[in-house]
């Protein structure tokens, strides 16, 4: 007798109990336990997936944080990059304007000339009354001082030399800090132990080479040691350097991490197009909690700083350059969060998702046809393509996402020409697989299949 599919064998190995049918009461038991044992599975796995997200939610507006603080202190370019606006912004330009005149002002002594000439009407026998006038001219003379000053400082600040004044200054002292901090041997400026030192190589070989060409032979013997200068020492110094190594890591890895997290509570949980749609919206979320976190530091960063010091549009400006390319990095990802999301629901059961697909389907379908109609014949690469389109549009997808990652700080921009990209990809092997389904193999083919 062949036991049925009630059978199951015995734990104790016995050669009586193995081909034992059980009873509709011990059936209904096994199937009890085991469907308690796959419930049971199925919560451990959504309590890890649970947990996994969480933490990847948390991590998410940190590790955009960390990648952007990491990017603008580390990367020369990338810091040139963020101040580079300010040179030309008109509230910044006002305020370097003001600030430059002022000082230019303040080293004309207009009290003194005003003196001066006094002294010499009064000498020379001028009548009182221009004695008298020539003092009150103070003010005029201080405010045409200051027109004239102001005109000329204007020009040059609204100028491109400014610009490039402005990128070049600030491109030499990210790279001496940088240096500093990370202790590379690189540049004039350099860190060793506690000490900042300056490197007077280079001055040290013109100065010798000069001497020796004004005929002092001696001058070349003279060493190369010492060759650098002590500015000063700091005991802060070892802690800013591993400051940075710490950023350094974590601006780095912590961005890996989050995705990781991300990767593995959709991997774990059961059903994993949901998790996916949860945790796309989950980070989405997180995105629009750090826009609103900017939002608020703004506000708090404007109220704090006085007007005496920093005039209001210029702090506005100030802020918003330099976070800029953290609130593109930030919205870049959002957006990706909202598509991957409505891509996971476009997946589902939905009535509306079923509704555009079948949508996308007839479509596809139609313009195969008249493709086919028209003559247009794919051949076996079209019907090998038809075969295996859930690889094809995995690849599709896959290649869309390869291309953001390797994308160089992407932009919304960015992300709408890939999905564009995908898209269109993806209507273009839907319609070869019409076109493969209207177009029928040759006999020979069906002969060999059949």
């Amino acid at each position: 007798m062949v036991p049925d599919s009630g059978a199951v064998p015995s734990h104790s190995g016995g050669a009586t109990d193995a081909g034992r049918l059980l009873s509709a009461e011990e059936h209904a038991e096994y199937e009890r336990l085991r469907g308690a044992a796959t419930l049971r599975h199925r919560r451990v796995r959504r309590l890890g997936a649970t947990i996994l997200l969480l933490a990847a939610l948390l991590l998410a507006p940190l590790a955009v944080v960390a990648a952007w603080v990491h990017d603008t202190v580390s990367d020369t370019d990338r810091y040139v990059a963020t101040v580079a606006p300010l040179a030309s912004d008109p509230a910044v330009q006002k305020l370097v304007t003001d600030r430059l005149t002022d000082r230019v002002v303040e080293q004309v002594d207009v009290e003194a000339v005003t003196a001066s000439l006094t002294k010499v009407l009064a000498d020379s026998g001028a009548p009182p009354r221009v004695v008298a006038g020539s003092e009150a001219l103070t003010g005029p003379l201080t405010s045409a001082v200051r027109t004239v000053v102001r005109r000329n400082v204007d020009r040059v600040v609204t100028s491109d030399l400014f610009q490039q004044a402005w990128e070049g200054s600030n491109r030499r002292a990210h790279a001496a800090v940088l240096s500093m901090l990370t202790g590379e041997r690189q540049g004039a400026l350099r860190a060793s132990g506690d000490a900042i030192e300056l490197d007077i190589g280079s001055v040290v070989d013109q100065v010798r080479q000069r001497l020796v060409d004004q005929g002092f032979e001696r001058a070349a013997a003279i060493p190369d040691s010492d060759r650098t200068v002590t500015l000063f020492r700091t005991a802060e110094l070892n802690r800013a350097q591993g400051t940075m190594r710490v950023l350094d890591i974590v601006g780095t890895w912590l961005p890996v991490l989050t995705v990781a997290l991300a990767a593995l509570a959709v991997w774990t949980a059961p059903k994993h197009r949901s998790m996916l749609l949860i945790t796309a919206l989950g980070i989405g979320l997180m995105m629009v909690v750090l826009l609103i976190a900017l939002a608020a530091m703004r506000r708090v960063y404007l109220d704090t700083v006085p007007a005496a010091t920093l005039p209001p549009d210029a702090a506005a400006a100030i802020f918003d350059t330099f976070v800029r390319f953290l609130r593109d990095s930030t919205r870049t990802l959002l957006v990706v969060a909202l598509i991957t999301a409505l891509a996971a629901y476009l997946y589902g059961p939905g009535r509306a998702a079923v509704g555009v697909r079948n949508a996308a389907r007839r479509g596809a379908g139609a313009a195969g046809g008249a493709l086919s109609r028209a003559g247009m014949r794919v051949g076996p690469v079209g019907r090998g393509l038809a075969a295996r389109r859930t690889w094809a549009t995995g690849v599709v997808i896959g290649a869309g996402a390869l291309a953001l990652v390797l994308w160089n700080h992407p932009t919304v921009g960015a992300v709408a020409l890939v999905l564009v990209l995908v898209l269109a990809a993806l209507a273009a092997v839907a319609v070869l697989v019409a076109v493969a389904a209207a177009d029928p193999p040759p006999d020979g083919a069906l002969t060999r299949s059949g």
